[in-house]
């Protein structure tokens, strides 16, 4: 647009150009000194323009913000973008994208009110993308107001979920800030559901699973659950870990396995014996889980013959507790259909069971119809199932292969 003749044309909607042939030679000089990084005679290039129309203001003004870009003066950047607003040359085409990219900088100076406004200009021009509702997000944030930026993160992530693609995984550690910030559990447990179902490793499912067990005050016998699925995925990775699953597991009366966690802590050198806590755990729940293995047939045996599935339901429980699923499926299900008992809590243990006993399908259906504060153990163990089912897709032999 530049290198023409001066003269007064338009072209493609575009500002009308006039420059003098002087003005015109500096700028093509500050623009091969910039092109070569030399900023220092480009600055003295710019600061000689004497802009006498309308086009050549806007010209300096980009110049300015060009050599502002290469000396990363944020401040230089946001002054020149005004100047060149000033003038009426801003290329129709241009304007929205610029106007947004005022808001940014203004917003990384700390303007927080004027960037809200250059946002708001340039919505009304037509610049609606994702980065802008993420930098509204952003402004609140900054001032305090976690409440007025969750709106705006729910909406960036709901045009990517809209638009197919895979919501970046900072998008969730931000979305989940917030939601921590308000308290707000359900969202937190199905944000951190949707994050494990896109990007699942050793890692997120522990920062998933060890966030939300203490946050949304769950009933022990969920964070229990929870605390299975943990080690199932192979996310314990401290001694709080295991501490805390041991302390719940022997307050919810299942010393075997309070045991069984203990030992498996040591073995993976998390736990070790001169450690007191875990020590006395351990030295209470041995007796205790010698009785317990010894009174499960008859506990077995009333359930069997009990009209009420309560029975059922416990001797399920036990056996769960021992990593006993096939027994602990039978149980469930009987329980089940004697009824009288929590079905949100019994469907959810039938479902897990049948994942440890290795039908993943039957586990998934299962696990789809739990409904209440057990859908929490349900969506999580859910995605743990499918990373499963994957790793038995990618184990398996192709047909070419078999056929061979």
């Amino acid at each position: 647009m530049l290198a023409s003749p001066s003269a007064a044309k338009k072209k493609d909607n575009g500002p009308v150009i006039q420059m003098s042939d002087d003005f015109r030679t500096n700028v093509q000089a500050a623009q091969a000194a910039l092109r070569a990084g030399d900023v220092s005679t480009a600055s003295a290039r710019i600061s000689a323009l004497n802009p006498a129309t309308d086009f050549e203001a806007y010209a300096a003004a980009g110049l300015r913000f060009e050599l502002a870009v290469q000396r990363q003066n944020i401040q230089a950047e946001r002054l020149a973008l005004t100047d060149m607003f000033k003038t009426g040359s801003v290329p129709k085409t241009d304007a929205p994208r610029l106007r947004y990219v005022a808001g940014y900088l203004s917003y990384v100076v700390g303007n927080y009110d004027d960037a809200f406004a250059q946002l708001d200009y340039a919505r009304t021009l037509g610049y609606d993308n994702i980065d802008a509702s993420l930098l509204r997000a952003d402004i609140y944030l900054r001032k305090n107001k976690p409440k007025e930026a969750w709106p705006f993160v729910q909406e960036a992530m709901a045009r990517k979920r809209a638009a197919g693609e895979k919501i970046p995984a900072a998008w969730f550690d931000r979305a989940i800030s917030l939601t921590y910030q308000a308290g707000n559990w359900a969202d937190l447990g199905a944000l951190y559901r949707e994050r494990l179902s896109l990007y699942r490793t050793t890692r997120d499912w522990r920062s998933a699973l060890s966030n939300y067990l203490p946050a949304a005050a769950l009933d022990p016998q969920i964070q229990l659950d929870l605390y299975r699925l943990q080690a199932a995925s192979g996310a314990m990775a401290s001694e709080r870990d295991y501490q805390s699953y041991a302390q719940l597991a022997e307050k919810a009366g299942y010393p075997a396995e309070t045991k069984a966690i203990i030992e498996a802590g040591r073995s993976t050198g998390k736990l070790t014996s001169s450690q007191n806590v875990t020590s006395q755990l351990l030295k209470a729940a041995t007796p205790k889980a010698t009785k317990e293995m010894a009174a499960l047939p008859a506990v077995t045996k009333k359930a069997a013959s009990a009209s009420s599935g309560e029975p059922a339901l416990i001797a399920a429980d036990t056996y769960f507790s021992l990593a006993q699923y096939p027994k602990a499926a039978e149980l469930y299900r009987l329980a089940l259909t004697k009824g009288g008992i929590n079905d949100d809590q019994a469907n959810a243990r039938l479902g897990i069971s049948l994942a440890r006993s290795g039908d993943l399908a039957g586990a998934k259906t299962v696990l789809a119809n739990v409904k209440g504060n057990w859908s929490n153990v349900a969506g999580f163990w859910s995605i743990w199932i499918e990373e499963q089912s994957q790793k038995t897709a990618q184990r398996a032999p192709s047909v070419s292969q078999t056929s061979s």
